[in-house]
């Protein structure tokens, strides 16, 4: 791979060398397009310059077994891999390279003199950051009217240390890239001086309408927009006919300028600020544009643009990755409209007054507090978390309502706990939009004075559909209509597979929430979370005399989420702790031995078969479930199944219990050890009406690795002939016998050939956590397709 492409080398295909964004420059100026000339430094510049240093080995100790919820060691990991990048020596040839693209770019064959020399955009491209299921896009630096080589040389390096920032390492480790996998590019562009710029998506964000176009704008610098920290004016254009349907035109108080030396911020002339930024002219040739790239992708785009003068330029373009189909956001809204003409007539029948214009008119009692416009369609309740600075993102706790000025990047973590987002700035394509549309977190942005307005620990009401938050909390029954309206959208079938999804399942508080979404049922429900929230061992529990206590949580716990999910099937897990977990709880250590490794240790049958008491209690519990509260969608899993011997114990335990397999009641056995895979029929005749895959640990005890041991790990591989061997035997093996085959794992959703594979094999379903299910779904149904062509095929 050479060190430096200019963008007539290279097009879409060419993402290892040049990552998403710099791989798409290339394809748009190889179409014509009005993109600024440029060059790329390439991934390959990035892995010489660490190996050349020895900095794989520094970024592997940091981060090997960093825990990335702990806000505080991820600050210090970043920091440490940083400094080590930008402390390190950039290679000779490598300078030599990018000093003389500079040149080129500049005019000149030598070291321009000051007053030649070209301010440029330097922006990084990491190849995974703009790929299709890879969306938070803006976590690595961008360095704007940057002069001179040396300078452009310290940029350069700069970018390769931000692929480390902390919410670039945290984003890789929850979508499961590896760190020294995920390489980054450098973009080398003149810069444009913008008298305006902003965002532009060939569908609607927020409702899913692939027949409109949005345009958002402002003046200056592209980069107040793209962040989020104004809110700019927004046109929606009918992408057939190219005309505006409307217009909001936003208040811009501040923008992004070029300085003596980077960029600065500064106040916008009085005159300017209300009035609309972008001509009619400019909205509509930027659709045109806009229309023809998403034409030449075949899929809707999220595009950068910027004006100078009276030249339109392109400066990015990646597909929409978080786009909600119109019938989320349809179901939502006809929701709210159903439920206010319900309580305009209950008012009328009491012959109650007209409802004051401060109630809300959406379904909520509260009074209006904020209005803002609608970026990611939900309703929620919390209370409020005001947060000024992202460092103090600690402080937002699951269920909260995060309200800020604007999000960043580094905002993410606290993103994810929160209930809903309320900023001050922003438009529909800004950072807290986008990412909470990923999320499927409801957000209401440009509220102008939500961070003065709302105050730490009040509970509100955040109606991003309508765009308003109230005070109080939702109603219950307004809950229940939301799951309903999603629901409605699920049972609309938006994307259909034959292989059926379900979800796994650790918080039964979660149930209701899960189960609005599109999944079959819960391939996975967790006992281990159920019992360490009761603080004790089960039998320190036993000792005291509380087992009614025990039993009594756990049909709680079995029974909200079955009832959350009736009458989908929910497969319960009998617990299996090892003991290491299992001594980590209060009285623990009395009843568990010391194990060098728990981990295939005394865990799963093999400890139902030799002391039955916890599991007899779990059973217990089940069949309560079952029959006293009538939920007969409840099924049995046995975890760690090692011998047939185990399993013909174990599953009289179950029959003594009164649980017998019938038309509703399922029982069935993890795969997780070699052992079951080699006596797969076997096991089938013994009677079981499922085997659900683990892939992680068949993956570990197959190939004799340790997943969590950062010398190893890297030949950890779902992917392994040996295991794909595997799980090719045990569906055919049970499929013999009439004994369907599952997967719990992430693995098909990480993997999209892992998925391909198991559909060729014939799994019947997978259970994948619930922030990838619609993932999971839309790539199977994309490997259904292609298996089905190619049987078509004749391949």
């Amino acid at each position: 791979m050479k060190t430096v492409y200019w963008f007539n080398e290279l097009s879409k295909k060419n993402l290892a060398e040049a990552g998403g964004k710099g791989a798409n420059l290339a394809e748009m100026a190889n179409m014509g397009l009005p993109v600024p000339p440029g060059f790329i430094v390439s991934s390959g510049a990035y892995f010489d310059f660490l190996d050349a240093n020895g900095l794989r080995d520094v970024i592997s100790e940091e981060t090997g077994k960093l825990d990335v919820n702990d806000e505080r060691a991820l600050g210090r990991a970043s920091e440490a891999v940083k400094a080590a990048i930008i402390g390190a020596r950039m290679p000779k040839d490598t300078a030599a390279e990018i000093t003389r693209a500079y040149n080129k770019l500049c005019g000149v064959s030598v070291m321009p003199a000051a007053s030649q020399e070209v301010p440029v955009a330097v922006r990084s491209s990491a190849t995974a950051e703009d790929l299709p299921e890879a969306s938070f896009a803006g976590q690595q630096a961008t360095f704007l009217n940057i002069k001179g080589s040396d300078n452009l040389v310290k940029s350069v390096q700069e970018c390769w240390a931000s692929l480390f920032e902390a919410r670039a390492i945290y984003y890789r480790i929850q979508n499961d890239f590896e760190h020294l996998k995920v390489g980054i590019a450098v973009v080398v562009q003149k810069l444009v001086f913008s008298d305006k710029s902003g965002i532009i998506f060939t569908a609607n964000p927020v409702t899913g309408d692939e027949s409109e176009i949005v345009v958002e704008g402002g003046v200056g610098l592209g980069e107040a927009i793209v962040s989020g920290s104004v809110t700019p004016d927004s046109f929606i254009v009918s992408k057939g006919d190219l005309q505006i349907k409307s217009r909001v035109i936003g208040k811009q108080d501040r923008m992004v300028v070029r300085a003596a030396k980077g960029i600065e911020w500064k106040s916008v002339p009085e005159a300017v600020q209300s009035r609309q930024k972008l001509s009619d002219a400019e909205v509509l040739g930027l659709a045109g544009y806009a229309k023809k790239i998403e034409e030449h992708y075949g899929k809707p785009q999220d595009l950068e643009f910027a004006i100078e003068g009276k030249k339109l330029f392109i400066v990015q373009s990646r597909p929409i990755t978080t786009l909600k189909k119109t019938a989320a956001a349809k179901a939502l809204r006809q929701a709210n409209e159903a439920e206010q003409s319900r309580r305009v007539e209950a008012r009328a029948m009491q012959a109650q007054a007209e409802q004051p214009p401060e109630t809300a008119a959406s379904g909520s009692e509260g009074k209006v507090l904020l209005k803002g416009a609608p970026a990611s369609p939900g309703k929620a309740s919390g209370p409020v978390r005001v947060v000024t600075d992202a460092k103090d993102g600690y402080k937002v706790k699951k269920g909260d309502v995060l309200v800020a000025r604007m999000t960043s990047p580094d905002f993410v973590p606290a993103m994810k706990r929160a209930a809903a987002i309320v900023t001050d700035e922003g438009g529909m394509t800004c950072h807290a939009a986008i990412v909470s549309r990923e999320l499927g977190v409801p957000c209401i942005v440009g509220t102008e004075t939500a961070t003065r307005v709302l105050k730490d620990g009040m509970v509100v009401t955040v109606d991003a559909v309508a765009g308003i938050v109230t005070e109080g909390a939702m109603a219950e029954s307004e809950k229940v209509q939301q799951n309903a309206a999603l629901a409605a959208v699920v049972a609309g079938g938006i994307v259909s597979t034959g292989t059926k999804i379900y979800v796994n399942l650790a918080e039964p508080e979660l149930a209701e929430q899960v189960a609005g979404r599109d999944c079959d049922g819960v391939g996975l429900m967790r006992a281990e979370f159920v019992i360490a929230g009761l603080g004790k061992h089960p039998m320190a529990l036993l000792k005291e005399g509380k087992r009614d206590e025990f039993v009594d949580a756990m049909a709680r716990g079995m029974r909200k989420v079955c009832a959350a999910f009736y009458p989908r099937p929910v497969i319960y897990r009998a617990n299996d702790f090892k003991t290491n977990e299992y001594r980590g709880l209060e009285g623990g250590a009395e009843f568990e031995p010391q194990e060098e490794n728990p981990m295939i240790g005394y865990r799963g049958c093999f400890r139902y078969v030799k002391d039955p008491v916890i599991f007899q209690m779990e059973l217990e519990a089940m069949k309560r479930v079952r029959e006293q509260y009538k939920l007969r969608n409840l099924w049995l899993m046995i975890p760690f199944v090692r011998t047939v011997h185990e399993l013909e114990v174990c599953k009289k335990l179950v029959e003594d219990a009164g649980l017998h397999r019938g038309y509703d009641f399922k029982f069935g056995i993890m795969c997780e050890v070699p052992s079951t895979v080699i006596m797969a029929e076997e096991f089938c005749k013994v009677g079981i009406d499922f085997m659900s895959i683990g892939s992680n640990d068949l993956t570990q005890l197959t190939l004799g690795v340790d997943r969590d041991s950062p010398t190893v790990a890297e030949d950890f591989d779902e992917r392994d002939p040996s295991v794909l061997r595997s799980v090719e035997t045990v569906i055919k093996g049970c499929h013999k016998h009439g004994v369907k085959v599952s997967i719990c794992g992430q693995a098909p959703s990480n993997c999209p050939e892992f998925a391909e594979a198991l559909v060729e094999y014939g799994i019947d379903s997978m259970s994948v956590n619930a922030d990838i299910i619609e993932k999971t779904r839309r790539i199977v149904a994309s490997a259904e397709q292609r298996f089905l062509l190619k049987s078509s095929r004749g391949f």
